[in-house]
């Protein structure tokens, strides 16, 4: 069993008549020669992690972190101070990013989908969308494997590190990651995942990676919440009918040729980008005489 674009996959649900998620269950059980069971009870289990990065996340007020400072708690609190704008959904989308984005840079346990650059995207999105909607652990288990899904199939044709690709090829593939999941979700048909999963990486092409003094923290952090919110804006499109025009493989093809396109000091190696600017190298400079021996 052999899954290499979305394609097959579609294919293969057609052919099975079964849904995505059950043939992914199934593509995963394979590869790892263990059970569809199985394999949904280690998705329980990311679940719980996502879920604990993101109430550590809101926690931390950046004891372990460079440049950036609590900021699912500051995000939180301004919420809770009626302070920003938007329904509970995209509040919270943000928030969750934020909060794991920040837990992974404060050396926290996260759930890296596809990296752990671009580990707020998911949970941001999915596990917002799931408490705007009441879906139950198994409904979210099922969305988490339709978000493997996408995931496989992008891995197979593009890069997805920033070194290699830039930030659309984390962020950008997490939120198309996100976005089929939200619409397994919502309901949506195989079909509309992929729509949703273009979209979204649609959006992203030509994203650079240009972290601050080689951290995951500036941009990274906030990226990852922009992300979430993309992902949602794609599954509602999705759903509503509106055509990603451009078919997921094709869209993932052309990330990756853009990718090839960018200059080294766009691809994660914090000479180009923000990094290169004067406060990007102020504080490139302050990190490394902070630190060095």
């Amino acid at each position: 069993m052999d899954i290499n674009s979305a394609n097959q996959l579609l294919e293969l649900c057609a052919e099975r008549e079964e849904s995505m998620a059950q043939v992914v269950a199934e593509y995963e059980a394979f590869r790892s020669n263990t059970s569809c069971e199985e394999v949904r009870a280690q998705m329980r289990e990311t679940l719980q992690v996502m879920r604990a990065s993101i109430e550590n996340g809101i926690l931390d007020q950046g004891e372990r972190t460079h440049i950036i400072t609590g900021y699912g708690h500051l995000f939180q609190t301004a919420i809770h101070d009626g302070r920003i704008l938007g329904g509970s959904l995209l509040k919270n989308s943000v928030l969750y990013a934020l909060a794991v984005g920040q837990h992974n840079a404060g050396l926290g346990r996260i759930v890296a989908c596809p990296t752990a650059g671009a580990c707020g995207v998911v949970p941001g999105a999915v596990l917002a969308a799931a408490q705007e909607l009441g879906s139950s652990d198994e409904e979210i288990v099922e969305a988490l494997l339709v978000m493997g899904g996408v995931g496989v199939v992008s891995a197979a044709q593009g890069p997805i590190s920033g070194a290699e690709g830039g930030c659309q090829s984390e962020c950008g593939v997490a939120s198309s990651m996100a976005a089929g999941a939200v619409v397994q979700l919502m309901g949506g048909t195989p079909e509309q995942v992929f729509a949703a999963a273009s979209l979204a990486l649609q959006s992203h092409l030509g994203l650079v990676c240009d972290p601050l003094a080689s951290l995951v923290e500036v941009p990274c952090v906030t990226r990852n919440a922009t992300s979430a919110s993309i992902a949602i804006v794609a599954a509602n499109m999705a759903i509503a009918g509106i055509p990603a025009v451009i078919p997921y493989d094709e869209t993932v093809v052309a990330m990756k040729q853009i990718g090839k396109a960018l200059p080294e000091s766009l691809r994660e190696t914090s000479i180009g980008g923000l990094a290169a600017s004067p406060t990007g190298q102020r504080i490139y400079k302050e990190m490394r005489d902070k630190h060095s021996l």
